[in-house]
């Protein structure tokens, strides 16, 4: 969902679960392949299931089972010793590539829910305490495990209190006075530098041996790319649906948009004649910048692990785990979720997912990004120390040929 950045969700009556063109973000899931490939999918007009090209929903959905059929058919093939490892990494990498195209046509050419105040499942007026609630209980948590888990790495506590922070910053500096106050940009720049050194600390000397394999390295790119593209799509930074209302002629703007927590000067750049509509703000850089770079870090270290031919038992299934969770996380965005729900339940249930999860005001909405920040850290930093302490894989046994 994209509000104008001028309106607080108190003053919508109707919501979409759309794109829109101008002065808007939305909270929220492939690279130069997949944003050609879009840009060859002929326009069309993003209200109904089937569109003048001829495409509709089912089109996506037979996309994604083809990315998905390839990516575990490569993993099974791997594991039976019918492939290589490195054939089987780029099979994986393509099968992503696809699935995650497949995914972005079906999300465009689906129609946009709508939804009303009435549908809310509980009144705007708990959001307060439950921001407050929640980025507290977040805070204490973190300090408490902290001082018991990791008394000698208060990095992580300063992590946890950072993300709470995060939780509760839009009701700790309420209304408009919010979204240009120095302690949400504070709150936002400085998480990527406390994650980049918890990783450089914490797992550093193991990603610089394994980035110098070339095939890691690059598979790791690749991942991060698509994690990255697919985000931007499926948020609707990225796209090439035109809607009714969008610009008919090429139009290239700097508008302020609230894009988590505070304000930031964004480009927006609508191309009708390609057709091609981008945002892009530091805000955008430093979210989707940091979650596809954790991910493409996993993903450069199970590559590596999977070169080495060795069974990496649980630190696989670690790493795994946290780019499949990832991948999900960053493309399932609160919009993606409520359209699957339309289809399988009706929009009686898509509603409450929407407020509750999308909803700007909401104190939930800006958990896709905090857990998927911690959760992408700790699963990098566990799955090399879990390396460390098996047998023969230190960080020169990573690196070796």
């Amino acid at each position: 969902m994209r509000l104008p950045s001028t309106l607080r969700p108190e003053a919508a009556e109707v919501a979409r679960a759309g794109p829109r063109f101008r002065g808007s973000a939305r909270p929220l899931s492939v690279g130069l392949v997949l944003l050609l490939a879009l840009a060859a999918v002929p326009r069309a007009s993003a209200h109904g299931g089937t569109h003048s090209s001829g495409l509709s929903q089912w089109h996506g959905l037979a996309v994604v089972a083809l990315g998905v059929a390839g990516l575990v058919g490569s993993v099974l093939l791997k594991r039976r010793g019918r492939l290589r490892p490195t054939t089987a990494l780029y099979g994986v990498l393509a099968g992503l590539v696809v699935a995650a195209f497949g995914t972005v046509l079906w999300e465009g050419l689906l129609g946009d829910p709508s939804y009303t105040a009435q549908s809310m499942p509980f009144p705007r007026s708990w959001y307060r305490p439950l921001s407050l609630s929640v980025g507290l209980a977040v805070s204490v948590a973190s300090l408490v495990v902290g001082w018991l888990r990791w008394p000698t790495r208060p990095r992580y506590t300063f992590l946890g209190i950072l993300m709470g922070l995060w939780i509760s910053y839009p009701e700790l500096v309420p209304g408009p006075a919010g979204y240009t106050h120095p302690l949400g940009y504070l709150v936002v720049l400085a998480t990527p530098v406390l994650v980049g050194y918890i990783v450089w600390t914490d797992a550093g000397d193991v990603l610089a041996s394994v980035l110098r394999d070339p095939v890691a390295r690059r598979f790791g790119l690749g991942v991060g790319l698509v994690v990255a593209v697919f985000f931007m799509a499926t948020s609707g930074f990225v796209t090439v649906f035109w809607e009714e209302g969008a610009p008919h002629e090429t139009t290239v703007e700097v508008l302020p948009v609230v894009y988590q927590l505070v304000q930031w000067p964004t480009l927006e750049v609508a191309l009708p004649d390609v057709p091609l509509f981008f945002a892009f703000s530091a805000g955008i850089a430093i979210v989707v910048g940091l979650l596809s770079g954790l991910i493409g870090l996993n993903a450069a270290l199970i590559a590596r692990q999977w070169r080495l031919g060795e069974r990496a038992g649980g630190v696989e299934g670690t790493a795994g785990t946290g780019v499949v969770v990832g991948s999900c996380t960053c493309g399932c965005c609160g919009p993606l979720v409520a359209k699957v729900a339309v289809l399988a339940a009706g929009p009686s249930v898509a509603a409450p997912i929407y407020w509750v999860f999308v909803d700007t005001a909401s104190p939930l909405s800006s958990l896709f990004i905090v857990a998927s920040v911690v959760l992408f850290t700790a699963s990098l930093v566990y799955s090399v120390e879990s390396a460390r302490r098996v047998g023969g894989q230190s960080a020169s046994g990573l690196a070796a040929d």
